[in-house]
């Protein structure tokens, strides 16, 4: 899960990319990149930590020009923690390109082989990113090199190349590029397991254009949405703003990952035609259809959430069943998503830095918490002692998601089968783990339903980590063991490099130090 945008207009455009990075931040709060172009010239500064961390105002003023693409970095692939792979990444043949890309590529070490044997071409990380950066840069000059056009881009070129593209990369990405001297390239892979929205402003004499993971990102940024882009499909925007769009794959199936629904996206999105915050008000009617079935409501006093993504789930499911609302828990909006975060030692410790317990919420009552999901079970073990500590006298545990039971290998950081609560285990099994009374969770079918209802366009999602069916069809068990074995050789936390960020004109590295 990264966070991705692209905007063209008539303006500078440093100020409107690090906007636009905060509102995606929380697709990604370990690294922060922004590239700009002016006199086909590209200034590039990224760096590890949030985006307010990254960008000071010497970096803003050292990024001139009216278009230009920003990353927001959530490790997935790679180190976690190694300088090199935050995002954009650039090479320059056979033409400048930048690259910003959200999701996960499942054949990435193929295709970094062929680079080296086949294409002739070095890959310096070990992000997939960069290798799919290798592949569209040689995809483009197939493309030139197939139409006799000498050095010249033309559309033709352009959409061939992502063909190309598809042709050969699996997995999920949506990824936003610039081509030095030609536009702003945007597409999404062939079953649209990650989101991409496009946006207008109308200006006098044209109009100017963002495309970004998530449509909030226009809503923040008074750009107007359009629509998303299509499985498939690549979007090209010349210097010129005028905006072109292709399907460029020979198969599409429209199959988004049900986990951005659940958790990732901001409510305040609209993904792939429905409301993300409409979907989990949704999610709430169907889970208390569950509850129903499991817990006496007798025997329940008040509804608690677990903030902040669960809140539209546990009102609802509140109102459903005619139970008292509350809230039980403040949030510290100042430590981050805690699934994400590196080690299971940091994770513990930052649950109870991030919540803390509204007491009389909880004395002498018999509370039913409410969560969005439960992936390795730390914050939940974490909240029913705090619940109980704070004096309640029957802790229920209620998951709007189904147990997550596999791996995610298309952008989620959940991949070794060990670390998930669920693995292996029965509802009353986590249950007694996490110390709850009871433990009621989202149906599969019941989850997509609530989804479904809202858009019957969704006909299928990615449900991998709840189901083990891979949407892609390529993940092999030798290939979910082969992840496993990298992670585990990983280092839990960061190391130091002395470097905490890196401003660059590609092709002149300066060496000013300090901070505004």
């Amino acid at each position: 899960m990264c966070g991705v945008l692209g905007i063209v207009a008539t303006s500078p455009v440093n100020q409107l990319l690090y906007d636009g990075l905060m509102v995606l931040q929380h697709r990604g709060q370990d690294a922060a990149g922004i590239v700009t172009a002016e006199n086909n010239t590209f200034y590039l500064h990224k760096g590890p930590g949030l985006v307010r961390d990254v960008f000071r105002t010497r970096n803003m003023r050292a990024l001139p020009g009216s278009w230009g693409i920003g990353h927001c970095r959530y490790p997935t692939a790679g180190s976690a923690w190694n300088f090199a792979e935050a995002q954009p990444f650039y090479v320059n043949s056979p033409f400048g390109i930048t690259l910003a890309h959200n999701g996960n590529l499942t054949n990435a070490d193929t295709l970094k082989r062929a680079m080296f044997e086949q294409d002739l071409r070095h890959v310096n990380t070990n992000s997939d990113s960069e290798v799919l950066l290798n592949v569209l840069a040689h995809e483009l000059q197939a493309a030139v090199e197939q139409q006799n056009q000498g050095h010249r881009l033309d559309l033709e070129a352009i959409f061939a190349a992502v063909s190309g593209v598809h042709r050969r990369c699996r997995g999920a990405y949506a990824v936003i590029a610039m081509i030095a001297g030609y536009g702003l390239l945007a597409f999404r892979d062939p079953y649209g397991i990650r989101p991409l929205v496009v946006g207008t402003h109308a200006i006098p004499g044209g109009v100017e254009y963002l495309v970004a993971s998530e449509s909030v990102t226009l809503d923040a940024l008074g750009f107007d949405f359009l629509r998303d882009v299509a499985p498939g499909e690549a979007v090209f925007i010349d210097l010129n703003r005028q905006f072109f769009a292709r399907q460029c794959a020979h198969a599409t199936r429209l199959a988004p990952c049900i986990f951005e629904y659940v958790y990732l996206a901001r409510p305040d999105s609209m993904m792939d035609g429905v409301s993300v915050y409409e979907t989990r008000l949704s999610m709430g009617e169907f889970l208390a259809e569950k509850v129903r079935r499991h817990i006496p409501l007798t025997d329940i006093d008040v509804v608690i959430p677990i903030p902040d993504s669960s809140r539209p789930a546990a009102m609802q499911l509140a109102q459903k069943l005619n139970l008292s609302y509350r809230e039980g828990f403040v949030k510290n909006r100042y430590v981050g998503r805690t699934f994400i975060m590196p080690g299971q030692s940091i994770r513990k410790k930052s649950v109870r830095q991030k919540l803390n317990t509204i007491g009389q919420e909880f004395q002498g009552k018999r509370v039913l918490l409410v969560d969005d999901s439960i992936v390795r079970g730390t914050t939940s073990r974490e909240i029913v002692e705090m619940a109980r500590a704070a004096g309640a006298v029957k802790v229920y545990f209620a998951s709007a998601a189904p147990p997550v039971r596999f791996p995610n290998v298309y952008g989620i950081d959940m991949p070794t089968r060990g670390e998930l609560i669920a693995t292996g285990k029965s509802d009353a099994e986590i249950a007694l783990e996490i110390g709850a009374d009871t433990l009621v969770y989202q149906d599969l079918e019941a989850l997509e339903a609530s989804i479904r209802v809202l858009n019957p366009r969704l006909t299928e999602f990615d449900s991998s980590c709840f189901n083990g069916q891979y949407i892609t069809g390529d993940v092999t068990p030798e290939y979910l063991n082969a992840v496993e074995a990298r992670r585990n050789g990983r280092p839990a936390g960061m190391e130091e490099d002395g470097e905490n960020s890196r401003q660059m004109v590609l092709g002149l590295a300066t060496d000013e130090e300090g901070q505004d």
